[in-house]
């Protein structure tokens, strides 16, 4: 099964997918356009992957017989919520597949120190609609750049070593987005300790060096190193850096473990924005699952949008019932560009609730996390970071 290297043999994800398919073609409609012909590309889209995972899958085909569910009978977006579910603990616990592995092209995995790990298994179309899908999110929000190169100090692990790890491949993903400069991954490996470390001096030194050159920049990674970073340039160079007013910050993965630092999220953006003077709307944060694969992205004013290439429905804890929008619950998350593992629609421990729309203009619902649900958390990558600091 191939490794994060892959990606340099795709083709761009700047490039149109080139088919008129149902599942593809949901992924170059605009990324926050909700209007009937987005609707009508979304539920042909989750027609066809329910479809064709339903015949393959022996999971989904034993669920749909259970719910006397048919995937024929998503017609319209109320019907969305009647498409059945697995709880995401079930794809941490059992070997669950839709093709055979030598069909799978890449398979990604959370990082957590113990216990379940995510994962998600991508034949060579998901694979391409998931990347495709992330750049559209991301060129819908002003974060693409072609034009102009950015460096890019990455809070993750370096891809070259961690073949396999979701946040890996995501922050890899995220330094195309952008003409590219200098890129350093903080998280290094150590031979003598056989483990990654925390490279806060070179990490310092790559701050410094786009600072003097007055590049532009962009941080992306686990939001507890980023303001790590700035304090420990401080500490060293008796000030916060000074950065090209154009640079950025795209933070994801949250605090996990270290919620005793944990900072409100708006706070944070003008803390990290003030430390390197930037704009706060250049400051965003990114949620998301291994086993569910769409990015949800801050606007400028902080809030997580809901690309057209997903849906998201808080339900009742107790009941399971959908709550509508306002009401925080256990969220499930559906999306149709998988056709290689069986997650097109999960229940997630996340609590939290949808609203209708934000105020900053852009079209569509906004995603409001309110924390895990449950007693026992279940680790991630952000935990086994964690441990470095």
């Amino acid at each position: 099964m191939a490794d994060l290297s892959v990606e340099d043999r795709l083709p761009p994800f700047y490039k149109p997918l080139g088919s008129r398919a149902a599942l593809d073609a949901l992924f170059e409609t605009p990324a926050f356009e909700y209007s009937p012909r987005t609707s009508r590309a979304f539920l042909a889209a989750m027609r066809a992957a329910l479809d064709f995972q339903g015949r393959r899958a022996p999971v989904l085909k034993a669920l749909y017989g259970t719910e006397s569910f048919s995937p024929a009978s998503v017609r319209a977006e109320a019907d969305v919520a009647r498409v059945p579910f697995i709880f995401v603990a079930a794809l941490k616990e059992r070997d669950l597949y839709t093709l055979p592995a030598s069909r799978i092209m890449l398979e990604l995995k959370s990082s957590g120190t113990s216990g379940q790990r995510s994962r998600i298994q991508l034949d060579r179309g998901s694979l391409l609609r998931v990347r495709r899908m992330a750049w559209k999110v991301f060129e819908g929000l002003g974060l693409t750049d072609l034009q102009r190169a950015h460096d890019y100090i990455c809070f993750t692990y370096d891809p070259a070593v961690a073949r396999d790890l979701g946040t890996a491949w995501t922050d890899k993903l995220l330094t195309g987005f952008t003409k590219k400069g200098e890129i350093f991954y903080t998280f290094r490996w150590s031979r003598e300790k056989n483990d990654f470390y925390f490279d806060i001096d070179g990490a310092v030194l790559a701050l410094k060096k786009s600072e003097e050159a007055g590049s532009l920049v962009r941080l992306v990674g686990f939001p507890a190193f980023a303001l790590k970073l700035t304090e420990e340039f401080k500490k060293r160079y008796g000030r916060y850096p000074r950065l090209n007013p154009g640079s950025s910050v795209v933070t994801g993965g949250g605090w996990k473990t270290l919620s005793d630092e944990a900072v409100d999220k708006k706070v944070y953006r003008g803390i990290l924005a003030d430390s390197l003077g930037v704009p706060v709307a250049n400051v965003r944060d990114l949620f998301g699952m291994v086993e569910h694969g769409v990015p949800y992205v801050d606007c400028r004013l902080g809030n997580f949008h809901i690309p057209n290439y997903g849906r998201v429905i808080a339900r009742d804890p107790g009941t399971l019932e959908p709550l509508g929008y306002g009401k925080p619950g256990l969220l499930q998350f559906l999306t149709p560009y998988l056709t290689s593992y069986p997650s097109l629609s999960v229940l997630s421990s996340d609590f939290g609730l949808v609203r209708a729309r934000c105020s900053c203009g852009l079209p569509g619902p906004v995603l409001e996390i309110k924390g895990r649900a449950g007693v026992k958390k279940l680790k991630g990558c952000a935990i086994s970071a964690s441990t470095m600091l």
